[in-house]
């Protein structure tokens, strides 16, 4: 256990921010989801494409505060512009 006020308050922080950063992987990969399975039943192309957007932008806010790597991101939006477009 951390000894130094400034240790307590480092482990506070950190308890709060992994908090915070699983919830906003879990809603990530939530809607990743969502867009595989609408994209498997192909029936609604404008669900389709909410979904992609909402995804997308999730993406690049989580690469922004470096919470996916940049790349990851880079790669998760092209594979779902796939579904969209083609």
């Amino acid at each position: 256990m951390a000894n130094t006020k400034s240790a307590i308050k480092n482990h506070r922080k950190t308890i709060k921010r992994t908090l915070h950063n699983r919830s906003r992987k879990s809603r990530i990969k939530t809607l990743a989801k969502n867009v595989q399975k609408l994209a498997a039943d192909g029936s609604d192309k404008a669900a389709l494409k909410q979904a992609a957007i909402a995804f997308i932008s999730a993406m690049d806010k989580a690469a922004k505060t470096k919470l996916v790597h940049v790349n990851k991101a880079n790669r998760a939006k092209a594979s779902v512009a796939k579904y969209v477009i083609g």
